[in-house]
């Protein structure tokens, strides 16, 4: 398996212009088609007169959304560049909302990091939490002032459950290209057992894999993220392990760290 159809969240932040590059370069890398979503709700008409009152401020609230989507839209295109295929989906409606419609017909979904210091990026945006959560496609969460992806050196942060298969499955496009994955379990938990047939896996896909087991010193997610650091790699696979509670998501500890904080491309599934 290849990446045919790989899905950016297009908005007007800080951040845009670098994650839209990354994901046109992994387009141009698999020769597959980057899509970009952008979308806006359109403010309720307030303080009317009429019906026709109505109206007449709903045309105008459309008209000022999509300008911002416009803009979006122009940004996308730039910063893809040239030599790819490209497709434009945009509505009016909730962003995240859209992004997670649309994911379905996706390979990729790439999205901006969202930790507690990073940029809002106004009403475009769309946090990783969500998407990862219900859109059933992986998720390549992207920090800032992060220009490209080599990832001839990757680790995956191997749990073994559900997510981190997925996760696994996902990536390996990316996986098999690599020069070098770093199976890496954290503790003596027995979740992380399966670690060396993950590497068994990987090599039968032609990717160069090896096994090591970290002993956590403060916590699972900072021992990962030293360990990645130190082999210098620039992408890390996980699963993303969470639950929903009063309409948000809780995220495991590993989960939330990488999400908020990692340095470094974090491919998540659930």
């Amino acid at each position: 398996m290849d990446y045919a159809n790989i899905l950016v969240s297009a908005d007007l932040g800080e951040a845009a212009p670098d994650r839209i590059r990354l994901a046109a370069d992994l387009t141009r890398r698999f020769e597959a088609t980057l899509t970009g979503v952008a979308a806006h709700t359109v403010p309720a008409p307030i303080l009317v007169r009429d019906v026709y009152d109505a109206i007449d401020q709903e045309g105008r609230n459309k008209a000022q959304i999509q300008a911002i989507v416009e803009q979006a839209h122009a940004s996308f295109e730039r910063f893809a560049g040239d030599g790819i295929r490209t497709d434009w989906r945009w509505c009016f409606a909730d962003a995240t909302a859209h992004l997670i419609e649309q994911a379905r017909a996706a390979d990729l979904v790439v999205v901006s990091r969202r930790g507690p210091g990073d940029e809002d990026p106004g009403p475009l945006g769309v946090p990783p939490d969500p998407v990862l959560m219900e859109g059933g496609r992986p998720v390549l969460v992207v920090p800032p002032r992060t220009v490209s992806l080599k990832a001839s050196r990757i680790v995956v942060a191997w749990k073994d459950g559900p997510e981190a298969r997925r996760a696994v499955s996902g990536a390996l496009p990316l996986l098999r290209e690599a020069d070098t994955v770093f199976v890496a379990t954290v503790g003596s938990d027995a979740r992380h057992d399966g670690a060396e047939d993950v590497a068994s896996h990987l090599a039968r896909h032609g990717a160069s894999a090896t096994v090591h087991h970290l002993q956590t010193v403060d916590d699972d997610g900072s021992e990962i993220l030293r360990f990645a650091l130190r082999q210098d790699t620039d992408l890390i696979v996980a699963g993303a392990y969470g639950h929903s509670r009063l309409r948000e998501w809780v995220f495991g500890g590993v989960t939330r760290d990488l999400l908020d904080r990692s340095p470094l491309c974090c491919l998540m599934s659930h």
